[in-house]
């Protein structure tokens, strides 16, 4: 067996998902080029798209939003050893405990109904979460399995509350009654007119600001603290951890939940900040570009921020160029994203030994 290659850490959270990066888009010029389009002019529109505006960056960071949240729960579970495949499922299901408490929290004054929506979303997140935490520490049950299942359940679940029991009178959608006033995040775009700033009308909150926020505490609850040294522990070797007195059951448990608790920040976002009331998968496959942008980020927090802004960039401009290229499909934005996530995982080692040769070379 070859010994591991080892880079600087700089070397290894920067530059290497660069290069993938890089390479994943080179490999998506070509298909461009060879389905007839200008690959320059593809990225050209691309990126204009998702930056060249004010508009379109308050897009950009809207989806971004979606995609840190559900990043940084599978980036901590991944600490702890995990492999978290229900992002998607605890999102939604954390809806049903924002849409709850709008609905019955209101009359509250405010900002107790936002804080009550915040905490019926991580609530509810964190209880679909800690299921399969619990039977893979207790029972052995392996978490991509259970966690995949459940994201099955939570679909089931959903679609019979909002047709049975959460659809507002005389209506035929299977959706929610509108939550109240109080409890919807503010736009971004209020606030700017608040202050006297002229900005344009787009879905960006301030998840947005609650998202980088969750981001700078799992850094700090990850390498700063006694809990995530314990989760950093059993994620490398529970049985070192459980010799060293730390319970590898209880760091499961824990994760899970913070893990869920995070990707409830998706309802936050999209129920509370955009729609009003819980609509049939409104996650939309954030949990699953969750996996990638964690992925990516090499589960740090710092990086998965970053991942995010880039899958916001594809989203965002992908839409437009979809719109002015129609040879270019929402599918073949799908297939960069897809070029993005195989280079960033499975050939992840591909660049580490010459960009290691390189770096003993010039030292």
């Amino acid at each position: 067996m070859s010994a591991p290659i080892v880079l600087p850490k700089w070397a290894d959270l920067v530059v290497v998902p660069m290069l993938n990066v890089a390479i994943a888009f080179l490999i998506s010029g070509l298909v461009v080029l060879l389905i007839g389009e200008n690959p320059l002019a593809a990225s050209r529109i691309l990126f204009t798209g998702a930056l060249g505006s004010a508009e379109s960056i308050g897009f950009t960071l809207y989806y971004a939003t979606d995609f840190m949240f559900t990043g940084l729960a599978v980036a901590l579970a991944f600490r702890a050893g995990l492999f978290n495949i229900g992002a998607e499922g605890q999102a939604y299901v954390a809806g049903l405990g924002a849409v709850l408490a709008g609905l019955t929290c209101g009359a509250l004054p405010r900002p107790l109904p936002i804080l009550a929506g915040l905490l019926g979303a991580a609530a509810f997140g964190a209880l679909w979460a800690v299921i399969p935490g619990y039977l893979q520490a207790k029972r052995g049950s392996h978490i991509v399995i259970t966690t995949i299942m459940f994201n099955w359940l939570s679909y089931a679940l959903m679609g019979y509350l909002l047709v049975n029991t959460l659809r507002k009178p005389g209506s035929m959608n299977p959706e929610s009654a509108l939550i109240a006033g109080a409890s919807m995040m503010p736009p971004v775009h209020e606030i700017l007119g608040a202050l006297g700033i002229a900005g344009p009308v787009t879905p960006l909150n301030l998840s947005f600001v609650l998202a980088l926020v969750c981001a700078f505490c799992l850094w700090l609850m990850i390498f700063r603290t006694r809990l995530g040294f314990e989760i950093r522990t059993v994620g490398v070797n529970p049985d070192a951890a459980r010799y060293a007195g730390i319970s590898p059951s209880r760091i499961i448990i824990i994760a899970m939940a913070l893990s869920g608790a995070l990707a409830g920040g998706v309802a936050i976002n999209e129920v509370m900040g955009v729609e009003h009331r819980l609509l049939l998968e409104f996650t939309a496959g954030a949990g699953f570009v969750g996996i990638a942008v964690a992925l990516m980020g090499r589960a740090h927090p710092g990086g998965v921020v970053v991942a995010s802004l880039l899958f916001g960039v594809l989203y965002q401009g992908g839409a437009e160029l979809a719109f002015d290229m129609p040879k270019i499909s929402r599918d073949m934005i799908v297939v960069i994203q897809g070029l993005v996530v195989l280079f960033a995982a499975a050939l992840d080692g591909l660049f580490r030994a010459p960009l290691a040769r390189l770096l003993a070379y010039r030292s």
